[in-house]
């Protein structure tokens, strides 16, 4: 009889699907990155390319995860954040990926609760366990 052998980043996989991530970027070249990326690995993606777009489908669609871009036309990173944070009784994980070097916004992010901040350029890698992790 055959045993059913299973390593376990299969596990790790199978417990992603079905988990939903939002991308609020303006970028479209860092959506189609992350969105090929993410969906590699299993997760369902939604996608908000300004920040007023991004809050009201985090509301609407309550997902799992959402990766943050700190600098938006309409209605910046930080500004979605504040709002996610004051609105929800259960903070939604949020991970915020910027360009920009400052360590006064990453303290502010940090301030706020984001669960984790990424600079831009990083490996995908990087953005991947950070991931797997908050959705662990």
């Amino acid at each position: 009889m055959a045993e059913n052998v299973t390593n376990e980043s299969d596990k790790s996989e199978e417990r992603q699907k079905g988990k939903r991530i939002l991308l609020v970027d303006d970028d479209a070249e860092i959506i189609e990155a992350l969105r090929y990326a993410l969906e590699a690995k299993g997760y369902e993606i939604l996608v908000a390319r300004d920040g007023n777009q991004g809050l009201a489908m985090a509301e609407r669609e309550d997902p799992d995860l959402v990766i943050l871009d700190m600098m938006m036309p309409k209605r910046s990173g930080f500004l979605v954040l504040e709002r996610l944070r004051r609105t929800r009784p259960v903070p939604m994980r949020v991970i915020m990926i910027t360009a920009n070097e400052g360590s006064r916004h990453k303290a502010y992010a940090e301030m706020l609760g984001v669960d984790d901040y990424i600079r831009k350029p990083f490996p995908m890698d990087r953005l991947l366990e950070s991931v797997g992790r908050l959705l662990s």
